[in-house]
């Protein structure tokens, strides 16, 4: 009987070692070509079982592919529809505020004329015409058009044409009524009268 305790001197196996040691030991007794049948149908059963989990493995890997392909066209869509829903939101917004600026246009046209008479110098109307504007430019709202303007024809409304002899280019002359925009939209042209190199 053989000792099989290791000596204090020599270094001990780990369990790994000790496992590789054992099956190569027990492999020199199978011959080689050998092969493991053990339904006995003539096929090597380790080759078969690696080939079918090859099989599983691919069609693993392409069902994630797939997923993969599916998850990013549904985030692709979800930010195209995020896009949309935040453009309509703000054409809803500037819609409604052009309705609002167009209800109040008579009051805006009373108060600009007011005003260029002098009736707004100072007084309570005086105050709720400036807090009214002011809510309204906090909207997006401003008004446009005064003398010495070039005239332009997608700001401007001309009511009359004169010739004169001191302008250079077709000018604003007179101010019937300004002109309203909601940003850089038009919501009505200023109605002026425009005075026109001789």
């Amino acid at each position: 009987m053989t000792d099989t305790t290791p000596q204090p001197d020599e270094p001990q196996d780990d369990a790994v070692a000790q496992a590789e040691r054992i099956l190569n030991e027990a492999g020199k007794d199978v011959p080689e070509g050998t092969f493991l049948d053990e339904n006995e149908d003539g096929i090597d059963d380790l080759n078969a079982d690696e080939q079918g989990a090859d099989d599983a493995l691919n069609a693993a890997y392409t069902k994630a592919a797939e997923h993969l392909a599916d998850l990013q066209r549904l985030q692709a869509e979800y930010v195209n529809y995020r896009k949309r829903v935040d453009r309509d939101r703000e054409l809803i917004h500037e819609k409604a505020t052009i309705k609002a600026i167009e209800a109040l246009i008579p009051v805006l046209d009373d108060i600009a004329a007011a005003r260029e008479h002098g009736d707004l110098a100072e007084g309570p109307f005086a105050s709720i015409a400036e807090k009214l504007e002011a809510a309204l430019g906090r909207m997006g709202w401003s008004s446009f058009g005064a003398v010495g303007d070039l005239f332009d024809p997608q700001h401007h409304e001309a009511l009359m044409s004169q010739p004169s002899t001191e302008v250079a280019e077709p000018t604003v002359q007179h101010v019937a009524q300004p002109g309203h925009q909601v940003g850089e939209r038009v919501v009505r042209p200023a109605r002026v009268i425009v005075a026109q190199p001789e």
